[in-house]
C-alpha cells in the first residue's frame, strides 16, 4: 500500500525538466539579440538609404546673387563661376551623411554608390579649379599666379579617401575658404590683385578637360556589356583587337560616377553662361552651351529601378549605363562644336 501511494504521489507532482528549465534564459536571450540585430539593420538600411539620395540641383544664377548680397559683395565678372564652384564643393561636405567616401563605420561604410556619385563632383571640382588657377585669373603666361588659388587646387586633390591625419573634409573645407578668400578679393573694388578674365582662349582650354573627361566617360559605360577595341601595334601597320568589359561589380560605380560629373558639369556651365555671356554671344554659342546643358541634365533624371540593369543592347532588360552613355555622348558632341565655334575668329 505505500509503495503504491508511493508511485501515486510521484506521477501526480508535476515537474519542470531540469534541461528545460535551463534553456529559457539562454533562447530568451538569443530571441533577444536576433530582434535587436534586426532592428539596427533595419535603421542601417534606411539611413543608408536617406544618405544615398543625390541632392536636387540648385538654381546658379540666384544663388550667386543671394550669396553676394548677404555677404555685401558687387557681383563680378567671375563671381558665378567661382561661387558655383564652391558650393558644388561644399555640397560634397554637407549634403544629407556628409562625405562619404573615407567612412570607416557602418552603414557609410557599406555604401558604395554615393562615394562613386562623389568622386565623379570631384573630378569636375579639380578641373574648374584647376582651370581657375592656371587661366581664368591670369592674363597671359607670363603672369602670375592667385595666391588663394594656387592653394586651393592641390587641397581639392587632395586624397579623397583619408580618415584622419588630416581628414579629407579638412583639406576640402580649407580649399573652399582659399575660393571665398579670391572672392572677395575679385569684389572688392580697392584691391586689384584678384582678377578674372573672359576670354574665348582661357574658356575653350576648360572645355577641352571637359571633353576629354566625357570622352573617357562615355567608353566606360559603353563597356558595360563589353565591346572590341582596336589597338595598333606599335612599330607594325596592323591593329590588334581587345575586347573591353567593366567588371560586373564595377557597373553601378561606373553610372553613379557618370550622375556625379553630369550634376557637376551642368551647374558649372550655367555659371559659364553668366559669365561668358558677351564671348558666347559673340561667337554665337549661347545655344551650344544650353544643349550641352540639357544632355547633362536629362543624364540626371530619376532612376526609378532599385539597382542599375544591365540588359544587352536589345535585350529584354534595360541598360541604364548605355542610356546614360547616350545623353554623356551627345553632350560631349557638343562640346567639340562649341569649341569650334570658339575658336573661329
Amino acid at each position: 500500500m505505500l509503495d503504491w501511494k508511493n508511485r501515486n504521489s510521484g506521477s501526480t507532482s508535476p515537474q519542470t525538466p531540469p534541461r528545460a528549465r535551463r534553456s529559457l534564459p539562454g533562447g530568451w536571450l538569443g530571441r533577444s539579440l536576433a530582434i535587436l540585430l534586426g532592428v539596427l539593420l533595419l535603421i542601417s538600411w534606411v539611413v543608408g538609404w536617406y544618405w544615398s539620395r543625390e541632392p536636387a540641383p540648385f538654381p546658379v544664377q540666384q544663388h550667386a546673387q543671394a550669396s553676394a548680397e548677404g555677404a555685401q559683395r558687387q557681383l563680378v565678372l567671375g563671381y558665378t563661376t567661382v561661387e558655383t564652384l564652391r558650393r558644388v564643393a561644399g555640397t560634397l561636405l554637407d549634403k544629407p551623411g556628409g562625405y562619404l567616401s573615407n567612412d570607416i563605420a557602418p552603414p557609410g561604410l557599406w555604401l558604395d554608390n554615393m562615394p562613386s556619385w562623389e568622386y565623379g563632383v570631384l573630378v569636375q571640382v579639380r578641373d574648374l579649379s584647376r582651370a581657375l588657377r592656371k587661366d581664368f585669373a591670369r592674363s597671359q603666361s607670363q603672369s602670375t599666379e592667385d595666391p588663394d588659388l594656387s592653394k586651393a587646387e592641390p587641397l581639392f586633390h587632395f586624397d579623397n579617401k583619408s580618415w584622419a591625419l588630416p581628414a579629407t573634409e579638412n583639406e576640402y573645407r580649407q580649399a573652399i575658404r582659399h575660393l571665398d578668400s579670391y572672392l572677395a578679393r575679385l569684389s572688392d573694388p580697392n584691391q586689384q590683385n584678384a582678377r578674372f578674365f573672359t576670354r574665348a582662349d582661357n574658356l575653350n582650354t576648360w572645355l577641352g578637360d571637359v571633353a576629354t573627361r566625357l570622352g573617357s566617360l562615355s567608353q566606360r559605360l559603353s563597356a558595360s556589356i563589353g565591346r572590341v577595341r582596336l589597338n595598333p601595334e606599335e612599330g607594325a601597320q596592323q591593329v590588334r583587337e581587345e575586347r573591353v568589359e567593366t567588371p560586373w561589380l564595377q557597373i553601378d560605380n561606373v553610372f553613379y560616377e557618370a550622375r556625379g560629373q553630369a550634376w557637376a558639369l551642368s551647374h558649372m556651365l550655367r555659371a559659364i553662361e553668366v559669365d561668358f555671356a558677351d564671348v558666347l554671344a559673340k561667337k554665337n554659342a549661347l545655344v551650344s552651351v544650353r544643349q550641352i546643358i540639357r544632355e547633362l541634365e536629362a543624364a540626371q533624371e530619376p532612376l526609378w529601378s532599385p539597382m542599375v540593369l544591365n540588359g544587352s543592347g536589345y535585350g529584354v532588360l534595360a541598360n541604364h549605363s548605355l542610356v546614360i552613355a547616350n545623353y554623356i555622348s551627345r553632350a560631349n558632341a557638343a562640346i567639340i562644336d562649341l569649341r569650334n565655334l570658339l575658336s573661329q575668329g
